[in-house]
């Protein structure tokens, strides 16, 4: 087993943006995959008739494994890890989709799913 240590840094100030920036995008992707039947870019103010009426999952875990996947990203690109995030099934894989999504890699497997307002549709 390879053990890797991480020296205490301080995220510049454009580094801590970009993160900040896919963190709430990420979020954003996960609520929208939980709540939202559409309107996915909300061009128009909510209706009734957006809102999925079974709610897919809950928000619970959602920001914190995307805080850890966007910040485990950062250090494996950083340092050039070979590492994989493994997480259980269950009411946070709209966490561990949305990260898959903004990536690229969700839509290289789910073509029909694309990276655009009528992917974020049928990806909701």
């Amino acid at each position: 087993m390879v053990e890797v240590t991480f020296s205490p840094i301080t995220l510049s100030p454009q580094e801590l943006r970009k993160i900040d920036a896919y963190w709430r995008a990420a979020n954003y992707l996960s609520v929208g995959q939980i709540y939202l039947l559409d309107n996915p870019l909300l061009r128009e103010s909510l209706k009734l008739e957006h809102i999925k009426p079974r709610l897919l999952g809950h928000w619970g875990t959602t920001p914190g494994l995307i805080f850890i996947y966007a910040h485990l990203n950062r250090v494996i690109k950083a340092q050039d890890l070979n590492m994989i995030f493994i997480a259980g099934p269950g009411h946070g894989a709209p966490a561990l989709v949305a990260n898959t999504y903004l990536e690229g890699t969700y839509s290289e497997i789910y073509s029909s799913v694309s990276q655009d307002e009528e992917g974020m549709h049928k990806l909701f």
